[in-house]
Order: structure tokens, then C-alpha cells, then sequence
């Protein structure tokens, strides 16, 4: 019970300081979204257009654009949690985690998603939903069953995002991310070292 009562300590202490953190990114994404509005979207540009020479680019940037404001509060609230949580793995971990799924969520849209243009921090979203899960089995203790048990008790709604559904969603970015989240589960331990 010390065991589980000091986890749950040390949980909340790391999310108060990293708090600020995540708060600035996000704040980021909100000013991007101003800057997209006023040049008439074009921004958009540079996100992932699959199997295109101009949508490569995208694989880093389509994170940070959004579609409308809908999109973007609607990517805030969980991204603002599960980046706090992935946060208690350090921000070293946390940066090799993010651009882990990044890169190969991103890879795997341009390579195999359906034709358009595909944005937004859901494919990221999804990848640390993933890692989340998938350390608990890797780096089993109680933390990660703690952060385990949150993810599914609070997000389970996310596993829904991995089906197609809604017209003009990129379902492959969210399925791509989760798989990527996956795998930086069991690799970003071999770049903290490099």
C-alpha cells in the first residue's frame, strides 16, 4: 500500500511541474491555428499528402495543424493529459517518445493512408495512448499500472478512433499512431542512451 500511495505521489508531483510545460505546447498549437486562419489555411500545405514528394514534409508538421477550432479543443483536452502522463518518463524519454510516433505514424500515413490531406495532433494523441498501455506489459511496476488503469479507465474512448468512421478523419492517423506508440514503447529506452 506505501508502494502504491508513493506512486501516487510522485504521479501528481511530476504533472504539477510539467503542467506549465504541456500548457506552453499547446499554447503553441492555439497560435499556429491563429497563423493558419489568417494566411487562409495555408499552412495546410504542409501536412502529410500521402505517396506525394510534397507531403513528406508533412510527416513532421501535420501535428501542429488543425482542420478548424473544433479540431484543435477537440485535441487540447487529451493531449494536454496524456503528454503530462508520458511526461513522467522525463523530458528526455518524452521528446525520443514524441518523435518516435511521430516519424513512424507519419511515415506509415504518407505510405499507406487513403488520398487527401491529413493533420492534426490525434496521430500523437494516439501514439502516446499507446506507449501508455503497451509500457505497462513492457516496464511492469506499479506506476505504469497506475498510468495503465488511468489511460483505460479515462480514454478507452480513443480505442473507437482506430476504426474508420467519420468522413474526413484520418482514421489510419490514429490507428498509425497507436501502433507507434506501441513501438516507442519498446524502443525509446535505446535512444535515451545515445
Amino acid at each position: 500500500m506505501d508502494q502504491l500511495l508513493t506512486s501516487l505521489q510522485g504521479i501528481i508531483i511530476s504533472i504539477k511541474q510539467n503542467s506549465i510545460f504541456v500548457g506552453k505546447y499547446i499554447a503553441l498549437l492555439w497560435i499556429i491555428h491563429i497563423v493558419n486562419i489568417l494566411t487562409h489555411y495555408r499552412l495546410n500545405a504542409f501536412g502529410i499528402y500521402p505517396r506525394r514528394s510534397r507531403g513528406v514534409i508533412g510527416i513532421l508538421f501535420s501535428p501542429f495543424l488543425h482542420g478548424d477550432f473544433s479540431h484543435l479543443l477537440l485535441n487540447s483536452v487529451p493531449l494536454f493529459v496524456l503528454a503530462n502522463l508520458v511526461l513522467l518518463y522525463g523530458r528526455p524519454a518524452f521528446y525520443i517518445i514524441s518523435l518516435i510516433i511521430i516519424i513512424i505514424g507519419g511515415l506509415c500515413v504518407w505510405l499507406f493512408a487513403k488520398r487527401g490531406i491529413h493533420i492534426g495532433a490525434s496521430g500523437l494523441i494516439m501514439g502516446y495512448f499507446g506507449f501508455l498501455l503497451a509500457n505497462t506489459f513492457h516496464d511492469f511496476n506499479v506506476s505504469t499500472l497506475i498510468l495503465g488503469i488511468l489511460c483505460i479507465y479515462y480514454f478507452s474512448g480513443l480505442l473507437l478512433l482506430l476504426l474508420p468512421g467519420k468522413k474526413g478523419v484520418s482514421w489510419e492517423g490514429h490507428i498509425f499512431g497507436f501502433i507507434s506508440g506501441i513501438i516507442a514503447a519498446y524502443s525509446y529506452h535505446l535512444f535515451l542512451f545515445l
